[in-house]
């Protein structure tokens, strides 16, 4: 089922984008768990497009809310991507099978982020732990992955395509992170998230190198900003800033 559904969409991606990747030399030949930034909702087709083209077929952790949508759900499952619930239990059972894919030498994507990024300028945000736990428990190399431009032609949380002029999709695929160093140790909280940080910092750098330019001293923290962790958020007039989110 993936072959199928990567049949009809890289002849489209083809079309809709020119393509600058880099960096994919850097992809392991084993297990691995690949962790981009997210700032549009047609990320996974742009990062999953570089993969398979790779010959490292990828398992997306989606939303669970994702499986529920008639047609959309069915594919999710035939093409063996993993639900992420929210729960405690929900989020074990979705870290267990993708330690499965990893064992068994696939490509994992888990975007740090949660959702897409809530920063102004597009930049990353803060991230979550489940990356870093994944690899911690596994073993497994983390390998962070920055892209520009998809968001020019479907920008967050919009409503149709900006097709013309043609854009570019550009991608930069980093060393594997180091976190050797966490070994070991007690996956709590303080250590999760001081990986997760490397993590974020890695992803942040590549992103940096893409735009040409410096990323924000402070990470955008969607807490600190009264925003909630998931679903889409709106810009309020009082404020001129990011508001409180709207579940989708």
């Amino acid at each position: 089922m993936f072959a199928v559904l990567a049949g009809i969409a890289r002849p489209l991606m083809n079309i809709l984008m020119a393509k600058k990747w880099e960096g994919t030399e850097k992809l392991p030949a084993g297990g691995f768990i690949a962790a981009p930034n997210h700032c549009t909702e047609i990320d996974p087709i742009v990062v999953g497009h570089m993969l398979y083209n790779m010959k490292r077929p990828p398992h997306f952790l989606a939303k669970s809310g994702l499986f529920k949508v008639p047609v959309l759900g069915s594919l999710l499952r035939a093409a063996n991507q993993i639900p992420v619930e929210r729960s405690t239990t929900g989020a074990n059972r979705s870290l267990q099978a993708a330690q499965e894919v990893v064992d068994g030498g696939g490509a994992i994507i888990i975007y740090p982020e949660g959702t897409l990024t809530r920063d102004p300028d597009l930049w990353p945000m803060k991230g979550h732990t489940g990356a870093a736990r994944l690899a911690i428990q596994t073993g497994a190399p983390v390998v962070p992955i920055a892209h520009w431009g998809a968001h020019e032609v479907f920008p967050r949380y919009a409503k149709r395509l900006y097709v013309f002029p043609r854009k570019t999709s550009r991608i930069l695929v980093g060393d594997p992170v180091d976190l050797s160093a966490f070994q070991g140790r007690a996956l709590d909280r303080a250590t999760l998230v001081e990986a997760t940080d490397i993590i974020m910092g890695a992803i942040t750098e590549l992103l940096s190198t893409l735009r040409g330019e410096e990323p924000p001293a402070e990470r955008w923290d969607p807490a600190a900003h009264n925003q909630s962790k998931h679903g889409r958020f709106q810009a309020t007039e009082e404020t001129g800033t990011n508001g409180a989110d709207g579940q989708q």
